[in-house]
């Protein structure tokens, strides 16, 4: 019988030293809980895999490798350590990996006056996320699915400090991938000012680089996540 859910009810003990604190979602592969470790009250985080989607283990172990090898790189959240546990007689496989506080980057523009970022600001969010993302792509990684749900952020005056909440694609990447990230950025940044609702009105640097959300003219002006990045860092107004 496949496991479809774990449900895993606040206070229960899993791998005989996390406790679950609260669950903080569920996907294709698994489920992902808020724990605390029982002897030091640290929080962390720990991902369930469904035995059905993590035949032998291999995505877990992809997982965690794709974790090591891009432990350097500032977006990602870091991984801890494998653990297995039993679940009503099958064996699961449990990933633990920081806890990061903050709010979904939808949540925080949906709390800010009209929903949006005014242009300077969202520059530096926009320069933030470029910035994290040409370190995954130099180490020839990517993401492929960036948007405002998979984003964490914190921010301090001016500066975002941010986290990819999901992992990255498993398959070999390509530099269609790397479009893929660059086109996205693009997009969260135009969806941060407001939309179609407020681009007519936003200045002309900041349409140069959303560029009317047109593919083509993008990749054409940003070949690479660091001509992206030198762009943030020489433009001007």
């Amino acid at each position: 019988m496949k496991i479809e859910s774990f449900d895993l009810s606040q206070g229960r003990v899993i791998a005989q030293k996390y406790i679950v604190l609260s669950k903080l979602g569920a996907g294709w592969e698994g489920e992902v809980y808020k724990v605390g470790e029982s002897r030091t009250g640290i929080e962390r985080t720990a991902k369930l895999f469904y035995p059905h989607r993590n035949i032998a283990g291999r995505t877990s172990r992809l997982y965690a490798k794709k974790f090591h090898k891009l432990r350097h790189c500032s977006l990602l959240i870091q991984y801890h350590t494998e653990e297995l546990i039993r679940f009503r007689g099958h064996r699961v496989t449990v990933l633990i990996s920081e806890y990061v506080e903050g709010d979904l980057l939808s949540t925080f523009l949906a709390g800010l006056p009209g929903k949006r970022l005014g242009p300077f600001e969202a520059l530096h969010l926009l320069y933030a996320l470029a910035k994290g993302m040409e370190e995954i792509h130099q180490v020839n990684e990517y993401h492929g699915d960036l948007h405002t749900d998979n984003i964490i952020v914190n921010r301090h005056g001016l500066r975002f400090h941010l986290k990819l909440l999901d992992l990255f694609h498993l398959t070999s990447p390509k530099i269609e991938n790397k479009r893929v990230d660059i086109c996205d950025l693009i997009r969260l940044f135009y969806d941060s000012l407001g939309g179609s609702r407020f681009y007519s009105r936003q200045p002309r640097a900041v349409k140069y680089i959303c560029c009317g959300l047109k593919r083509g003219l993008i990749l054409e002006r940003f070949r690479s996540m660091s001509q992206l990045c030198k762009h943030l860092e020489t433009m001007s107004w």
